[in-house]
C-alpha cells in the first residue's frame, strides 16, 4: 500500500437500501475514476488502509425490506458510524423508483433516523437518475419501463405499479414520502434551475425550517451536476457530513460536477475499463423477482440454453418442510451444474405466477395477513435461497453467480458475507458485474452480478455467461 493511497481524502460515502441498488451506486463512482469498494458494514479506517485507501466508499443493507422497528433497531448504529467517517457528504442509497411504504422500507421514516445523527437544516432528496430512465418534474417521478421502453408515471408503471411488496400509487414524490413521516417535505421545481449557476444551495437553505426535506426535480444530466454542485456547496457550508436521500443519480451528479470543477472531460478511458468482459463456461442465476421483466429474461435464458430450475416457494416458507427443501434444491441444482450447463432458477416467473398466492395462502393459514404474510414470505424464502446458494458455491467452483431481485440479492449476499464488493465490469446500466474480496477461498474472486427485477435487457443472464465477446 502506497503513502499516496492510504492518504486519500475520501469524498463520500453511501449506504444502499439494497444491494443492486449498492452496486449501481458503485458502478457509477467507478466508471468516473474513482477507486472504491463496497462493505456489508461500515468499515473502520483501519480496514479501508488495509486494502488501499478509497476515494468512496458504500455500505450494502437491506433496509428496504426492513420495517419500522427493524429500522430502529438497525439505522441508528449505522448512520452513527457513516457520521464518524472522514468524508463530506453521507449519501442514503434507495431504489431510482423510490418505492417503499410506510411499513416497509419507509424512507420517510428513514429520515426522521437520520436527523439524530446528522445535523442540518434540512435533507436533499435527488430524485432523477436520467441514465436509467428516471425523471422527476414538478415532483413527480416518471420512470422507463424495461418491457417496452416506454416511459410511465410512476404510479402507472406497468411494474412498479403492482410491486408485489411496495406497489407505488401515488408519483408525487413529496407526497409519497410525506405519507411515511411527519416531516414537512418540499419540492424545488425545475424552474428554479435557471437560476445562475451556485444559486441552488442558497434556494434550498431557504427553504428551511418551513421543510425539513426537499425533493429535487431533474429531466437531464446537467440538472444533475447543479444538483452535485448544490450538494457540494451545503456540505462545505457545515462542519458534519451532509446526508443527502436519492438513487444513484446522486453519484452521477457529484462525479459530473466535480469533473467539470477539475477541469477534466468524461472519463472515458476509465469506463473503457469496464466496457469489456470474457465469457465464462456455466452461470448460476437466482432470480427471486416477481417483474414481467424477470420472466422475459428468464425465458431469454432457457431459449439459449440455460437449465430451469423451478423453487417451491411454500415449501422454502414451512418451517416443516425448509431444511428438506433446501437440500433437494441444492442436490437438484449441483446436479445440473455438474454436467456443465448453465442454469436459470426462479421463485416466479411474473407477477401471476401461482406460486405467490400459494405461498400468501399458505402464510395466511398460519395467522399471517395478507400483507405480512407477503413481507415475511419473501424474506423467509430469501433467507432459505441463501442457505442453497452458499451451499453450492462451497461445493462446486463457480466463476460467475448472477443474482435477480433487490431483496433476494441482499439477502443471499449477506449469508455469502463477503469482506467487500469491487466493480469488474458494465453487464447492464446500474446492473454490474463485480467481484468479491474475501479470505474465504471458495468466495475469493467469484464474480457476482446483482440487479433488480426492473434492470437490463432481455438477454441480461445471456451475457453474464457470454460476455463482451472475449474468449473465455
Amino acid at each position: 500500500m502506497s503513502d499516496q493511497r492510504a492518504s486519500r481524502p475520501l469524498r463520500l460515502a453511501f449506504y444502499g437500501d439494497d444491494f443492486t441498488g449498492s452496486t449501481d451506486a458503485l458502478e457509477v463512482l467507478a466508471f468516473s475514476g474513482l477507486r472504491c469498494a463496497l462493505f456489508l458494514s461500515v468499515p473502520t479506517p483501519q480496514q479501508m488502509d488495509a486494502l488501499g485507501g478509497f476515494d468512496a466508499i458504500g455500505v450494502a443493507g437491506s433496509s428496504r425490506a426492513m420495517t419500522t422497528a427493524e429500522l430502529d433497531a438497525h439505522l441508528p448504529g449505522v448512520f452513527a458510524g457513516l457520521a464518524a467517517l472522514p468524508t463530506p457528504l453521507v449519501h442514503y442509497k434507495v431504489c431510482s423508483t423510490f418505492d417503499s411504504a410506510p411499513a416497509t422500507g419507509s424512507i420517510g421514516h428513514v429520515m426522521e433516523l437520520a436527523r439524530e445523527a446528522f445535523t442540518q437544516p434540512l435533507i436533499p432528496i435527488v430524485a432523477a437518475t436520467p441514465a436509467l430512465g428516471r425523471y422527476c418534474l414538478f415532483g413527480h417521478l416518471f420512470a422507463r419501463s424495461g418491457t417496452d421502453g416506454q416511459v410511465y408515471r410512476i404510479d402507472r408503471h406497468p411494474i412498479m405499479s403492482v410491486h408485489p411488496v411496495t406497489p407505488m400509487h401515488e408519483s408525487d414524490l413529496a407526497r409519497h414520502l410525506g405519507q411515511q413521516t411527519t416531516m414537512p417535505i418540499g419540492h424545488l421545481p425545475l424552474t428554479r434551475f435557471e437560476a445562475a449557476a451556485g444559486a441552488l444551495a442558497g434556494q434550498l437553505a431557504a427553504m428551511a425550517p418551513s421543510f425539513q426535506a426537499v425533493v429535487l426535480d431533474g429531466l437531464e444530466a446537467g440538472h444533475l451536476t447543479q444538483a452535485g454542485e448544490c450538494l457540494q456547496q451545503m456540505a462545505s457550508a457545515q462542519a458534519s457530513p451532509l446526508f443527502v436521500v436519492g438513487g444513484s443519480g446522486v453519484e452521477y451528479g457529484l462525479t459530473q460536477h466535480w469533473q467539470q470543477q477539475d477541469g477534466q472531460a468524461a472519463p472515458a478511458k476509465a469506463a473503457d475499463r469496464y466496457s469489456q468482459f470474457e465469457a465464462v463456461e456455466q452461470v448460476l442465476v437466482v432470480s427471486g423477482s416477481a417483474s414481467r421483466l424477470s420472466a422475459t429474461q428468464i425465458q431469454t435464458a432457457v431459449d439459449t440454453g440455460f437449465r430451469e430450475v423451478t423453487i417451491d416457494v411454500q415449501a422454502l416458507s414451512l418451517e416443516s418442510q425448509a431444511g428438506a427443501a433446501v437440500q433437494r434444491l441444492v442436490r437438484e441444482v449441483l446436479d445440473v451444474l455438474a454436467t456443465g450447463a448453465s442454469v436459470v432458477m426462479h421463485t416466479a416467473r411474473g407477477p401471476d405466477d401461482a406460486r405467490i398466492d400459494a405461498l400468501i395462502q399458505a402464510l395466511q393459514a398460519q395467522g399471517y395477513s395478507a400483507d405480512a404474510a407477503r413481507h415475511h414470505g419473501g424474506r423467509l424464502v430469501s433467507d432459505r435461497l441463501g442457505e442453497v446458494v452458499d451451499a453450492i458455491v462451497r461445493a462446486h467452483p463457480l466463476r460467475r453467480l448472477v443474482l435477480s431481485g433487490g431483496d433476494t440479492s441482499s439477502r443471499i449476499t449477506q449469508v455469502l458475507a463477503p469482506d467487500a464488493l469491487e466493480i469488474k465490469a458494465r453487464l447492464a446500466p446500474g446492473a454490474p458485474l463485480c467481484r468479491l474480496l474475501s479470505n474465504q477461498p471458495y468466495l475469493q474472486g467469484l464474480e457476482l452480478a446483482l440487479k433488480g427485477g426492473q434492470m437490463g435487457s432481455a438477454d441480461y443472464f445471456v451475457k453474464a455467461l457470454r460476455g463482451s465477446g472475449l474468449p473465455a
